[in-house]
């Protein structure tokens, strides 16, 4: 669904692709994949690549007001430049103040209780809408000021649930 609403939006397409339709190569195993794929108005590429879980154990705050990732561009360099600039494991990205995401993920903070996101995240990913629809977490304004009220932070995306992810002390973000 994401994909057929980038390619309306920005293609002005009017047809619906369905994914589901696609058949796996062959030499795909039970292991976990991740599927890419290359689209414009049409399918450019399909590229089934096996998942390898990033392990994150500290995080460092980077600040980029004019970063926009509303969709899931083939071109990512301006996360990539900011990823580049820190030697912690993994970037979290503060937009006019508030935290938004990683490099790679939404963010799910915790108190002990409750399970918050950032209300404008760079991309709002399909785990987090369902999470949220769910119930599970909540979306909320976090700023850099708010960190101290949370005990962890988690990193999720689609390939990684709230209780498949490691959780992070907050105490690991780097400010």
């Amino acid at each position: 669904m994401r994909m057929n609403n980038a390619r309306h939006d920005l293609f002005n397409s009017k047809d619906s692709i369905n994914l589901n339709e696609i058949v796996l190569p062959e030499e795909v195993s039970n292991e976990t994949y991740k599927c890419r794929v290359i689209y414009s108005e049409n399918i450019i590429s399909i590229d089934f690549q096996p998942y390898i879980k990033k392990r994150v154990q500290s995080l460092r705050i980077v600040h980029d007001n004019r970063i926009s990732y509303s969709y899931k561009f083939e071109d990512r360099s301006r996360i990539t430049r900011l990823l580049s600039l820190v030697e912690t494991d993994e970037i979290l990205i503060v937009k006019n103040g508030l935290i938004t995401d990683t490099s790679y993920s939404n963010v799910v903070f915790s108190d002990g209780k409750n399970y918050l996101t950032p209300a404008a995240p760079l991309l709002k990913g399909t785990k987090r809408a369902k999470l949220i629809d769910d119930k599970i977490i909540y979306e909320d304004e976090i700023r850099l000021g708010d960190l101290h009220k949370f005990k962890f932070v988690y990193l999720i995306n689609a390939m990684l649930d709230l209780d498949e992810t490691d959780k992070i002390s907050c105490s690991r973000i780097v400010v």
